[in-house]
């Protein structure tokens, strides 16, 4: 038996670090997150105003919304009744935003797939057919939204994920874009949510709004949607200056990531009896 130097093992073991490692078979696009004691930081710092959105699994796709707003980062506190919404027909699975890479468990937003993005997003423009139709002036940008509004899905344009003009557009290089002026009215008043932005990557979702539902209980094909008060409520309350963020999670999620984050507040305001 050859003899080994317990310095040398201790080497070897020391410098055979695995560089990463995969916790699922399915594809992803983005490396998964590592597991450890280390706490990064809250993907909430920086933001005074949130809008929660709950799920009771991945696979629901009726929610509950509730807003809620601190001053500097302090305990975040409810404003107003949390309300009934929809999302994805299919649910939602993780998407690219603030709370970076997906963890190992539950599915991976993509094009097409029905399903809303979870995680913590940034707020993009609103928008509206008559902005003056709004209960007060707006605290976030505007777009107004003509026969020319289009929402580029289109994978391999270079307008992928963006609200615009059509007739503004130096060069239309989609097919097929989501009409934003609709006969069914559902994007008379929207928030474009900052989904897979800025830095956006081909084939993993795009054009996610708050908008108007068809009718009560009826899913979306990945956006959120509500009544007319509930949608005019968060226009009215939303403040760019305030950097608001969307929540939106399953309820397992949010039990497992609200004190990681530092706000378990947001758990035990959404307590269902």
């Amino acid at each position: 038996m050859r003899f080994r130097s317990p310095v040398l093992v201790l080497l070897a073991l020391t410098l055979f670090v695995p560089a990463c490692q995969t916790a699922s078979s399915r594809p992803r696009t983005e490396p998964v997150a590592a597991s450890g004691p280390a706490t990064p930081a809250s993907p909430l710092a920086g933001s005074r105003q949130l809008v929660l959105v709950v799920a009771e699994s991945f696979n629901d796709n009726q929610a509950r919304l509730r807003r809620f707003e601190r001053g500097g980062d302090g305990a975040w506190r409810p404003v107003g009744d949390d309300v009934a919404v929809t999302i994805g027909k299919n649910g939602m699975a993780w998407g690219r935003g603030l709370q970076g890479p997906p963890p190992a468990e539950g599915p991976v937003k993509i094009e097409g797939d029905g399903r809303s993005p979870a995680g913590v997003f940034a707020f993009g423009t609103a928008f509206a057919y008559q902005p003056q139709d709004l209960w007060t002036t707006p605290k976030m940008p505007v777009h107004r939204v003509t026969d020319q509004t289009v929402c580029v899905e289109t994978i391999n344009s270079a307008s992928y994920n963006r609200i615009l003009d059509e007739n503004t557009a130096a060069t239309k290089d989609w097919t097929s874009p989501d009409r934003m002026l609709r006969p069914d009215g559902l994007y008379r008043f929207g928030l474009m949510v900052d989904y897979n932005a800025p830095d956006t990557v081909p084939g993993a979702g795009s054009c996610i709004f708050f908008h108007l539902w068809r009718r009560p209980g009826a899913p979306t094909v990945g956006c959120t949607a509500m009544n007319e008060p509930a949608i005019l409520a968060v226009l009215a309350w939303m403040d760019a200056s305030k950097k608001p963020i969307l929540v939106q999670l399953p309820r397992p999620e949010l039990k497992r990531l609200a004190a990681r984050w530092g706000a378990p507040e947001l758990l035990a305001s959404t307590v269902r009896d």
